[in-house]
């Protein structure tokens, strides 16, 4: 024990004596960690970013969309459609459902009544959407209760109407033959930049108020379910639908999120890493060509040492220890530094997407790039630490 304590206690000796030397071959390794570990950091956002977007256009995982229609391509009563959904989400206990028809419904705005883009669902479906209004709320279930229709609109509607404040609960009048006040309790974030008004209502509002809009669609189920359980889930609703409606209806029910997301992610994080390992790569190379110029240059310290009792395998282990010890300093280096990027660079918006659940600071990837450097620095100090045992001591000494 004394040996290795000794020969440590050397090692940081040694990198502490040539620190001006360690500094300058190390700002390498300190860049390359604190790239991998921003690198993979930068690969969380991403991967986030685009599972948000998912859910917002198709849904959590996995959400099936259910679908029933006539041979003849008429439509079945919607009061049929929605009782035979109804039974169905509670034969199965599904915690989250919302139906879903879509219409235009002429909306009374300053400069006279236009037609908005409307969709009629439950209020389940702003989480199987992740719907976060930028300005006011999602329905409550207190707004099931409440004397007036309330609305979700976007960003456009929101500005039609002059960006009222919300706190002063804005209302606007859905025009038709029974024209309704509705009011305004939050904004959503447009989709695209010129994307049209639209408004989202409650069913249970549109059934209450009978608000007609000028195309009504046929209601639609959507239904969260868990993954593992969505194909045999597929088959089960559809058995079931036909058994409530009849087997004259066409029933469709599908998978409305991409299926295959886990593999495109998969995919992404095998490319984070083989960047980070080229990046990584790059600092060891760069380590090693200034580590075996420094062994020549210590040649007739080597010798000294050696004349003086140290074996081979003493200043094999030192030298290489030099590299380790080294190394995981830059390695703790360049995790600070990516600490530093990653908590003061907007990276949402350099990867041009909003994200909400901001994943926390990979931790995995700090002490991915801490033990990828002092591996580095292992195999870096290899190669000069065999040059240094290969020394001859009498050459060494006359060097």
């Amino acid at each position: 024990m004394t040996g290795l304590v000794a020969a440590f206690v050397e090692a940081w000796d040694e990198v502490r004596i040539h620190k001006v030397r360690v500094i300058v071959s190390l700002i390498g390794v300190l860049i390359a960690v604190a790239a991998m570990t921003v690198i993979t950091a930068l690969g969380d956002m991403a991967r986030q970013a685009n599972a948000e977007h998912s859910e917002r256009t198709s849904g959590r995982a996995a959400t099936l969309q259910v679908n029933a229609w006539s041979m003849d391509g008429t439509q079945p009563a919607a009061d049929t459609l929605t009782s035979a959904y109804a039974e169905v989400v509670e034969r199965h206990a599904v915690e989250y459902s919302s139906l879903l028809s879509t219409t235009e419904l002429r909306v009374q705005f300053t400069e006279g009544a236009e037609p908005v883009w409307a969709s009629y669902v439950d209020r389940p479906y702003g989480e199987m959407h992740r719907i976060e209004p930028a300005h006011g709320r999602w329905f409550s279930a207190a707004d099931e209760r409440r004397f007036a229709p309330a609305i979700v609109v976007n960003e456009a509607f929101h500005q039609r109407l002059g960006e009222p404040d919300l706190r002063t609960n804005p209302t606007v009048v859905l025009a038709g033959e029974r024209p309704v006040r509705a009011t305004v309790i939050g904004v959503t974030p447009n989709a695209y930049s010129d994307e049209m008004p639209s408004v989202y209502l409650l069913q249970a509002h549109q059934q209450q108020w009978g608000i007609q809009g000028m195309y009504d669609s046929a209601p639609l189920l959507e239904l969260w379910v868990p993954p593992e359980n969505a194909e045999e889930f597929t088959e089960v609703v559809r058995a079931d639908l036909a058994g409530l409606l009849g087997q004259d209806l066409q029933i469709e029910v599908y998978r409305l999120d991409p299926t295959d997301f886990d593999v495109i992610d998969g995919q992404l994080q095998w490319v984070v890493r083989g960047v980070s390992v080229i990046a990584l790569g790059m600092g060891a190379l760069g380590l090693l060509n200034i580590a075996l110029v420094t062994v020549r240059y210590r040649v007739r310290e080597i010798g000294v040492r050696r004349s003086f009792g140290a074996t081979s395998g003493r200043v094999f282990f030192s030298v290489m220890m030099e590299s380790v010890f080294a190394t995981a300093v830059a390695g703790l280096a360049g995790v600070v530094l990516a600490v530093a990027i990653v908590k003061n660079v907007p990276i949402d918006e350099l990867i041009g997407g909003s994200v909400t659940d901001v994943p926390e600071f990979p931790v995995r990837a700090a002490v991915e790039g801490l033990v990828a450097a002092t591996v580095v620095g292992a195999l870096a100090g290899i190669v000069p630490a065999t040059v240094a045992v290969r020394v001859k001591v009498i050459d060494a000494i006359r060097f």
